[in-house]
Parts: C-alpha cells; sequence; structure tokens
C-alpha cells in the first residue's frame, strides 16, 4: 500500500474520448485527485462519480483535478459519463497496470469463484506530485465532500 509522502506512481491512460492523460501533466499546475472504482454505471460508483462531478466547481477554484479509474474500458466510460451528464474525466485501465501500481486491486469471491477487481480508493497528490492522502477501501457515500474537505487542508498546509 502506498503512504503520504511517497511520489505517485506516474501513467499515461487513455480518457473516455480516447485522449491520453498524463498524471504528469498536472505536476506544478494543479492537486489531482485520483479515485480508483470498480466498475462504470454501478449503483456506488454512479453516486461516487455524481457527486465528485457536483463538486467540480469547488475543485476547480483550489486547482484541482479530479480523475476516476477504473478498468473498464473508453467506450464504456464515455456512455457511462453521457448518461449521467459526468464532468469528471475517467480514466481506461484495462490491463490494471496502473491499479497494481496503486495497490488497489484485490481478490474477491463471487458465486464460488475468485477474482480480481477494484477495491474503492482515492488518493490525493499535490502539485509536486507527492502523495497527501492513501484512503483505500472507502465509501461512496459522502466521500467526495470529504475528499474536497482534505484537499482544502493541502492549501492551508503549503
Amino acid at each position: 500500500m502506498l503512504q503520504p509522502g511517497q511520489p505517485a506512481p506516474v501513467f499515461d491512460l487513455p480518457d473516455a474520448d480516447m485522449n491520453m492523460v498524463s498524471l504528469g501533466s498536472f505536476k506544478n499546475h494543479r492537486h489531482v485527485v485520483l479515485y480508483f472504482y470498480p466498475r462504470d454505471d454501478t449503483p456506488g460508483c454512479t453516486m461516487e462519480a455524481i457527486d465528485f462531478s457536483d463538486l467540480e466547481d469547488e475543485f476547480n477554484h483550489l486547482k484541482t483535478v479530479v480523475l476516476g479509474i477504473s478498468m473498464d474500458d473508453c467506450l464504456s466510460h464515455g456512455s457511462f459519463r453521457d448518461k449521467h451528464g459526468l464532468c469528471v474525466q475517467l480514466l481506461a485501465d484495462v490491463d490494471g497496470e496502473v491499479c497494481r501500481s496503486y495497490g488497489v486491486l484485490q481478490e474477491k469471491e463471487t458465486d464460488g469463484r475468485r477474482r480480481t477487481g477494484i477495491l474503492r480508493s482515492t488518493f490525493i497528490i499535490d502539485r509536486k506530485g507527492v502523495l497527501q492522502h492513501a484512503l483505500y477501501g472507502v465509501s461512496p457515500r459522502g466521500h467526495a465532500v470529504e475528499v474536497l474537505d482534505l484537499v482544502r487542508s493541502i492549501g492551508k498546509c503549503k
């Protein structure tokens, strides 16, 4: 598991429109909220994405970009975004490489079969590319507001 104070693992991933997004492009410009979620268009994931989208203006005011990552593909992300009017950028990590680098993959047993899935987790990365918060196993309800408060506290400390 990653810990605050560590450099955030860098990545380049495609978004819902198949444009590449690089974590490094935000360095020295914006804080990054990186949230990992299990699957597009499921109840908890939809709630979380809508909540983050609803707070877009507040995050922008704090010079913070919100990026959501799952192992769904770009087409799934596009449909999810359009169906719910989301404004957060959704990134596709179909091979799970970035999920592994952030330590969010876990094995689960469903219907007697073991499979690997994403543990809902959020990372707050400051403008220098350093992890300020690593939150594993979060609940989607009220999470976006909690994250916004944590980003506000970074601004007071930096």
